[in-house]
Parts: C-alpha cells; sequence; structure tokens
C-alpha cells in the first residue's frame, strides 16, 4: 500500500510530495516531476513503481519532524455530503433522506494533520465529524455505475468542522462549514487500487481526547461512492483533484446530553481502516 503526503520539510518552504516508509517520508517530487498531487493523479501513475524509483535517490524526511498540509490543499471543488448515515440523521431529527443533503466547502476551510484545527472567535460551538473523503482522477460528467470508480484516484480522512450555531442561522449550512481551518484532511492520499472498491466496508471512527465519539462502517453510508459519483456529475463535471466529502456517522457532539463542543486544548483524531489517523489539535483564533 502506499500512502502520499504534501508536505514542508524543516528549513524548506517548498512543499514537497512523500511516501510513507516507515517512520519516514520519502521524497518522491523529483522522480514524479512534481511537487502536485493534482496534476501528478492526472497522469494515472503506477504508484508503486514511482515509490520504488525513489526509493533510490528521494531525500527522507522523518515523520515527526514533517508539516503536512492538506493532500490537495486548493481543490477546485469540494463537495459535501450531510446525513449519509441514517443514525446519524435520526439523531438530527432527520427523515431518512431519499436524495443526497449536498453543501460545498471552501479550500480556506481547509487544514492539513497536525494542524491546529481552529475555533474561532465567534463561536464556542465547534463539532467534530469524521468522514471518509474521496479525491476525483479525471474530468468526468454523467457517471454510470459501470464507470464512476475510473474516476476515483484515491482516499484520505476529513474532519468536516462544523460550527452548529452559524450552521443553523439559516436554512443553508454552507455558512457553519466554511470557517477557516476548521476542515481537517489528510494526513496522507491513499489509491483507491489499495483500497476495496468504493472504499466500503472499512471502519470509521473518531475520537476527542482519546474518547470513542463515532464508529461505524462505510457499508453503512446511505448513498455509497459509486451513487454519489453519479448523482453528483448530473449537475457538475467533476474535475481532477476535486474532493467529494461522504457524510459522517452518529455520535456528534450536537446530538449529545449535554452537547460536547471541541474547545483549546482538545485533541480530535478521525481514524479510517486502511487509511490511517488524522490527529488535530484544537486551538482558539488569534
Amino acid at each position: 500500500m502506499q500512502r502520499v503526503a504534501l508536505f514542508l520539510a524543516a528549513g524548506n518552504a517548498q512543499p514537497r510530495l512523500g511516501v510513507v516508509e516507515g517512520e519516514e517520508l520519502i521524497d518522491i517530487s523529483a522522480a514524479a516531476g512534481t511537487n502536485d498531487l493534482t496534476e501528478l493523479i492526472g497522469r494515472a501513475p503506477d504508484w508503486n513503481a514511482l515509490a520504488a524509483k525513489a526509493r533510490s535517490s528521494g531525500a527522507r524526511v522523518a515523520i515527526a519532524s514533517a508539516k503536512f498540509l492538506p493532500p490537495v490543499p486548493e481543490p477546485r471543488k469540494i463537495i459535501c455530503l450531510g446525513l449519509n448515515y441514517a443514525d446519524h440523521a435520526a439523531e438530527g431529527g432527520h427523515a431518512r433522506p431519499e436524495y443526497p443533503s449536498f453543501f460545498l466547502r471552501v479550500a480556506t476551510s481547509l487544514v492539513g494533520h497536525g494542524q491546529g484545527l481552529v475555533r474561532p472567535r465567534v463561536s464556542d460551538k465547534l463539532d467534530y465529524e469524521a468522514e471518509l473523503v474521496l479525491v476525483v482522477s479525471k474530468r468526468a460528467r454523467h457517471l454510470t455505475a459501470a464507470n464512476a470508480l475510473d474516476a476515483v484516484a484515491g482516499y484520505s480522512c476529513f474532519n468536516d468542522g462544523s460550527l452548529r450555531d452559524y450552521q443553523r442561522k439559516t436554512g443553508q449550512w454552507t455558512i457553519g462549514k466554511n470557517f477557516d481551518a476548521t476542515g481537517a484532511f489528510g494526513p496522507w492520499f491513499v489509491p483507491a487500487a489499495d483500497l476495496p472498491p468504493g472504499a466500503a466496508g472499512l471502519k470509521i471512527e473518531s475520537r476527542l481526547n482519546g474518547q470513542v465519539m463515532q464508529s461505524d462502517n462505510t457499508r453503512n453510508m446511505l448513498f455509497p461512492v459509486v451513487e454519489t459519483l453519479c448523482l453528483a456529475s448530473e449537475a457538475m463535471t467533476l474535475e481532477p483533484g476535486d474532493l467529494i466529502v461522504m457524510g459522517t456517522p452518529s455520535g456528534v457532539g450536537y446530538a449529545r446530553k449535554p452537547p460536547v463542543w471541541m474547545k483549546a486544548g482538545d485533541r480530535i483524531e478521525i481514524e479510517i481502516e486502511g487509511i490511517g489517523v488524522l490527529s488535530n489539535p484544537v486551538v482558539d483564533e488569534d
């Protein structure tokens, strides 16, 4: 299995692409001829061959010393699904949806693994949401069940951090989902070939300060990856590097009694089987 991260090494301001090997990242940027994951996935590379090529000449950086960036830092589109697990819909008082609750995020809301997830000064109601995210591989429109997975480059972990009071100020969720540095993404990208088709059957979990808050399986998504791709591409052209964030299971903070909100000093972890652990400290906005 290859795990591909975008990172900054100490003393180097230029982001690099690296594959994980043990406790190190092997720099593959030179071997790939780019440090842009979107450009690289557009070529449909042989990830194993690329990693093997880099092992002989690529610089090695200790994971502990690297600063992780979102694997795709500036996607053109971040398409998100709400209410994609039945138990989560029920805990929020919603009926089982007949069509996905699509909404969009913006790139300035993204933050990498290990970086501060920011609780803004205007609200103390920052909630966590463990989610699978897929990265689109190619330009696509009107996908079908037969070819939808051809448009998936790979997968990662996502924390759809939500300001619940702002989310409910209007009938649209957009404002509560787009505060700066509230959408954690990473730690790395895993090629689709290294996971089950549609990333189905994977355990997904969130932990707040080590306590399990959400635990489910991606097989329980109401609108799985193939169906979501087909529906999204009815409306819009998908492009390489676009993200589709696949919704969260039950157990979110706002539905608890009393509610649980993230605060400065907390650590929130999102783990998806076969992908890894996305971990972020919670910090207050300066």
